[in-house]
């Protein structure tokens, strides 16, 4: 059952990356190119995300454990430290330039566009490199 939630959940979220156009790099650039022609949909759609994930959230907060799981898997890590600073940059820095992250370029790898299965082929190469040799906190 947890397959088949967890199968439904990211169906959603590619369908709603989808329709929201955060799979195409120009959008998001736009979005993101706030002294040029600015684009602000995208916030919306993260508006949006955030008042879904609030309600979530404000559901589940004090229960004792999920209904499918024997417990909540919650961040180990509660203070900034350098590997989430460097990481938030490189995220950053990498949506800035090509407009992609993660789910977005996965979700985008169906219109068969070389540039980004680039992309995701480095996305892969990164996550390597960065389990091989991971940051000292």
């Amino acid at each position: 059952m947890q397959i088949i939630i967890a199968f439904v959940a990211g169906l959603l979220m590619s369908i709603g990356i989808a329709v929201s156009m955060m799979i195409d790099p120009a959008k998001v650039l736009a979005f993101l190119d706030l002294s040029g022609n600015w684009d602000p949909s995208l916030a919306l759609v993260m508006a949006a995300a955030l008042a879904v994930y609030s309600v979530g959230f404000h559901l589940v907060r004090g229960k004792p454990a999920p209904l499918l799981a024997e417990k909540f898997q919650l961040p180990s890590v509660t203070k900034l430290d350098k590997p989430i600073l460097i990481g938030a940059a490189v995220f950053g820095l990498g949506w800035g330039l090509v407009g992609y992250c993660p789910g977005p370029a996965l979700a985008a790898l169906s219109a068969g566009s070389p540039a980004t299965l680039v992309f995701v082929l480095a996305m892969i190469a990164g996550w390597y490199l960065a389990r091989r040799w991971p940051l000292p906190h």
